[in-house]
């Protein structure tokens, strides 16, 4: 059961009247959870099939700038003698150095040959195997974690954006919340509002208490969240030059967030467009990484000291080719990466079996060679963050996986 939270549900017959999302819980008597972790999770879909060669560079490797001459050009951020950060993610180097910031290398879902978008993200979100017979799990793999977590309420898990999250689709409750695009309520609103809960004390009441929120917020916010964050501030290295503007989707994405996991919320999904870079993919990987960037630097800097005991997991249906195509690109391949972030995570190092770019090692002579399942990855997380047991995680949650031998990740 997903409870949708947007403007269409905050009135009765469809008055549109743009106030704050945060006045929302007030109207529709959600309840406040009571989950036996106080972890945060946040899962990202990276929608496209990013490619983790182009993120997080093995410069280390011999054959890396042979199969990709042009995408290798530039130089970005070295993380230690063998892998180097995308440039457009210096940014994000200072978290490296903390310990904040980590990656997963050389993992896939089961997903082969295939290579549609559609099918991969659709395993990629249920969590389940290429052999599992269609149609018999209709739910998402972190709303199958909810199922089995007591005291789980509507408000322990959320679904952010404009779009469907399979991933938390399913039995157990879970919220779901989009940016509206009107923040501020006119006077004739409120006046109208006011007139149409009159009769009604208690949505009357908390009619008012929310226009009160909204007409604040926008003088609060920014003040909020510096009081929030304890987190030291932090030099980043120069920017790629001509860096593209901040996404305000983005940022009212973390603002939300960071909102919500201050307070009863434990687990939030959303998912990034835009990582199909079959062409031109210096420049068309700009905006998705820049996007990636903004949301996790926001994040860290809205949830303050909760941001110590967050991790942050990004995820993509499928890697890239090893080699650049005619275009200047990347066609869909097989292995690729995962994102880590937050102060719960065991960053500073890129984790995983790197099976090397040598012809001979190359999975079917164009992709990076998988050396590990993605499920497992999450599930050793779900289990450290959240004491999911073994047994559960391999059989429910994600089914019919072993999870192997803990990569040490958290």
């Amino acid at each position: 059961m997903t409870r949708t939270l947007d403007r269409r549900g905050f009135l009765q017959g469809g008055l549109a009247l743009g106030c704050s999302a945060a006045a929302f819980p007030l109207l529709s008597h959600a309840t406040f959870a009571s989950a036996p972790f106080d972890h945060r999770l946040v899962v990202v879909i990276l929608r496209g099939a990013m490619d983790g060669l182009d993120v997080v560079r093995p410069v280390g490797d011999p054959a890396f700038r042979r199969w990709r001459p042009d995408l290798a050009a530039t130089e970005g951020p070295a993380l230690d003698g063998f892998w180097q950060l995308h440039p457009q993610l210096a940014g994000l180097a200072p978290l490296w150095a903390a310990g904040e910031l980590g990656v997963v290398q050389a993992v896939s879902t089961p997903y082969r040959d295939q290579r549609s978008h559609f099918d991969g993200q659709d395993l990629l979100e249920a969590g389940t195997a290429m052999d599992t017979p269609q149609g018999l799990y209709r739910d998402g793999w972190l709303n199958r974690l909810l199922q089995g977590v007591p005291g789980a309420e509507a408000e322990t898990a959320f679904a952010i954006g404009r779009e469907a999250l399979p991933i938390l689709m399913g039995a157990a409750p879970a919220q779901r919340w989009a940016p509206n695009t009107a923040m501020r309520v006119s006077p004739q609103a409120r006046r109208l509002l006011e007139r149409l809960y009159e009769a009604d004390a208690p949505f009357h009441v908390a009619a008012a208490t929310a226009l009160d929120l909204t007409e604040t917020l926008e003088a609060t916010e920014g003040a909020n969240m510096m009081a929030a964050s304890d987190a030291p501030a932090m030099a980043a290295p120069a920017p790629m030059a001509d860096q593209p503007k901040p996404n305000p989707d983005i940022a009212a994405f973390a603002r939300f967030a960071a909102e919500r996991m201050r307070e009863d919320t434990r687990i939030v999904a959303l998912s990034l467009g835009g990582w199909d870079t079959h062409a031109g993919q210096v420049g068309a990987i700009r905006r998705p990484l820049a996007n990636l960037q903004q949301l996790i630097l926001d994040l860290r800097a809205g949830m303050g000291p909760v941001w110590s005991k967050t991790a942050f997991i990004a995820m993509t249906e499928f890697g890239r080719t090893v080699r650049q195509n005619g275009s200047q690109g990347t066609d869909h391949g097989t292995g690729g990466a995962m994102i880590t972030a937050g102060g719960a995570i065991r960053g500073g190092k890129v984790l995983g079996r790197w099976p090397g770019l040598a012809e001979g090692d190359l999975y079917a002579g164009r992709d990076l060679m998988p050396t590990a399942d993605v499920r497992g990855v999450a599930a050793w997380v779900l289990h450290a963050l959240m004491g999911a047991e073994r047994g559960r995680l391999e059989q429910t949650v994600f089914p019919g996986l072993d999870m192997g031998a803990n990569p040490g990740l958290v």
